[in-house]
Formats: structure tokens, C-alpha cells, sequence
């Protein structure tokens, strides 16, 4: 049998993969690492977890401490444990991820993020480590999420058009669709709140502006109600 000892010689980290949409972009919140290995490198907001913290505790406290962002909703994907995947030794990450509306909140860069920047997923280049492919997946999650249930909601402002939705789900899905099919499905659902106002101050013709109804979306949802995109 071999010895216990070599059971104990693995690191385990935390990386986060921070959803923002904004002017019809989707987009995740990178750090500029300022340390090896891949010093200089654009990469997710990650760190090591300490011996006497849980993996939760440690998503929250590292996003915190490397992009000032408190208060964030951080959902559990999947772990990744290539045995080559760190250059320093066997290290193993749990990735998660959120959706949050970029203007809601300021992000500032400590520790050991030089800087703290909101990416378009459309326009990455190669990131550190094996984080490419951790984004991957949590976008995997994402698009599977937004299918099911309305968090697509929860990156637009609290007042939009149906063009901004739209475009939202868009850039998610990565496919264009139908507007007239797009607009009926929507309504149908009968999720929207007409405010019976119109945009201001833009260019284009103002459009009609709406708001998300979470409670007739949780009664629905007691009574087996299911979202489809």
C-alpha cells in the first residue's frame, strides 16, 4: 500500500467566472495576475484555498480580495484536476460562476491582480493556466440556465426593451433569433410588467420599456411552470 503521505501533497484552488452584459456584449471579469507562473497574464480571479477554510467561504473571500466584489452569488461547476494543469504541482481548482449587472458594482484590483478588467467573451485571447477551458464550461452552464430558467434577467437593468433582452439572449446562445418568434414567446410567458414608458434620450425610436415579474415567475413556478428559450 503506498504510504499516506503522498495523499497529502496536492493544493487545492478556487476560480471564479464572472458574468456581465453591457451595451449588447456579453462579457467575464478578468485579472491581470502580477506574480508566476504566468505573470502578466490575463486570467480568472482565483487563489489557494487555506487548510482551515471550505471551498465556498474561499470562492467568496478570493474574489473579494482580488477584485473587490462582495455580495455576489457564487454557484458550484465542477472541478478540474488535469495532473499537469498548474507548473508548480499538483494542484487542483473548483470553478464557479455568477451573472451580475456590470454597472451594479465597481471592481478594484489587490493582491496579486494588477488589474481588474470586464472581457468580451467573443474577442478572448489565450488565458493562464487551463482557464480557457474552465470558462468554457461555466458558459456551457450558462446557456443551459438561461433555457430553463429567467436568470438572463439579472443582467439587465431593472427597467428594458424586448431589443435588449433579445440581444441578451443572443449573446449567450451565441445564434441570432427570429424577433417577431423571439417577441410572442416573451410575452406569452406573461413574466413582463408593461411600465407603460417609453426610452429617453436615445438616437433611435424610443421603445417600450418593461421590468421582470420575479413573484407571478415564482407562483408560476410552484405550480410546475417551465421557462424555454
Amino acid at each position: 500500500m503506498p504510504s499516506l503521505d503522498q495523499f497529502f501533497k496536492a493544493a487545492i484552488t478556487v476560480d471564479n467566472v464572472i458574468f456581465g452584459f453591457d451595451d449588447d456584449d456579453l462579457k467575464v471579469l478578468l485579472i491581470q495576475r502580477g506574480e508566476e507562473p504566468y505573470i502578466n497574464k490575463w486570467a480568472l480571479p482565483g487563489y489557494f484555498v487555506t487548510e482551515d477554510e471550505d471551498l465556498d467561504t474561499a470562492a467568496e473571500r478570493v474574489l473579494a480580495e482580488l477584485t473587490g466584489l462582495t455580495n455576489v452569488y457564487l454557484e458550484q461547476v465542477k472541478a478540474f484536476g488535469a495532473a499537469k494543469r498548474h507548473p508548480l504541482g499538483r494542484v487542483i481548482t473548483i470553478a464557479y460562476y455568477s451573472l451580475i449587472k456590470i454597472n451594479a458594482f465597481e471592481v478594484k484590483p489587490a493582491s496579486i491582480a494588477e488589474k481588474v478588467m470586464w472581457h468580451s467573451i467573443s474577442k478572448l485571447d489565450e488565458l493562464a493556466f487551463d482557464h480557457n477551458e474552465i470558462l468554457e464550461a461555466c458558459f456551457a452552464r450558462l446557456k443551459r440556465r438561461v433555457r430553463g430558467r429567467p436568470v438572463g434577467f439579472e443582467l439587465l437593468p431593472r427597467k428594458f426593451t424586448l431589443t435588449q433582452l433579445q440581444h441578451l439572449y443572443e449573446a449567450i446562445l451565441e445564434t441570432e433569433l427570429d424577433k417577431r418568434n423571439f417577441r410572442k414567446k416573451i410575452i406569452s410567458m406573461n413574466l413582463l410588467i408593461d411600465l407603460n414608458e417609453m426610452q429617453e434620450g436615445v438616437a433611435h425610436r424610443p421603445a417600450k420599456l418593461y421590468k421582470f415579474d420575479r413573484e407571478k415567475y415564482e407562483e408560476f413556478v410552484a405550480k410546475g411552470f417551465s421557462f424555454e428559450i
